[in-house]
């Protein structure tokens, strides 16, 4: 067998095992779990007693619903302007709390109809150097840029997060309360009020982040 004969045998074969190789690659672990894709509003098999997606789906939709029936809203004359008020967390679970207004905000946009409006108070710093360009020219606007309003809140939506956690040696119970609150700028009424309380044990205490 002349070289030429044995060798090209040996390169189909390494370019198939190439080939092979490029096809089957990536990250296996045959020893762990897979990734398992579920709805946010679904509990799953990683769990502990503190807040969780489910909970967080279930607590924004009873509130967004609750604020749009509140004669308030769902009667007003013109379109009520709504501010989010930072959130108060005074449960022992460091979670981003926002997401809760995040969400409810969110509802209320998208399924509201147009029946109330959010104020941008987030992004101030961006909207006042904006109006200084339409003022002083270096931009154009389709309307006056010398008339630049940014309109005042007739309500601030905000809540607050409370727990009751006990822990013994069979496990631990942890209860929550959610309430949220629409408040009326210029009265400091309370308008609307609802809420939510759910309660969980589980033997092991899980880590939140």
């Amino acid at each position: 067998m002349n070289l030429k004969t044995y060798l090209c045998p040996m390169a189909a074969l390494t370019v198939a095992g190439l080939i092979s190789g490029c096809a089957s690659s990536g990250v296996k672990n045959p020893s762990g779990v897979p990734v398992t894709e579920m709805r946010a509003d679904e509990r799953g098999f990683v769990a502990g007693t503190g807040m969780e997606s489910q909970d967080l789906v279930a607590v924004t939709d009873k509130m967004a619903r609750s604020v749009l029936n509140t004669p308030q809203i769902a009667s007003a004359q013109g379109v009520p302007r709504i501010v989010l008020d930072p959130v108060v967390n005074e449960t022992r679970f460091p979670i981003n709390k926002e997401m809760f207004l995040t969400r409810i905000r969110a509802q209320l946009n998208s399924k509201s109809q147009g029946k109330v409006l959010f104020l941008a108070r987030d992004r101030m710093k961006t909207l006042e150097n904006e109006r200084a360009l339409k003022q002083s020219g270096q931009v154009t606007s389709t309307s006056d840029p010398r008339v630049v309003e940014f309109k005042g809140a007739d309500y601030f939506l905000t809540g607050t997060l409370q727990s009751l956690t006990t822990k013994t040696s069979a496990g631990t119970s942890d209860y929550i309360l959610y309430t949220f609150q629409l408040i009326d700028a210029r009265t400091s009424d309370i308008i609307w009020e609802d809420m939510a309380e759910m309660k969980k044990q589980g033997l092991e205490d899980a880590a939140y982040r």
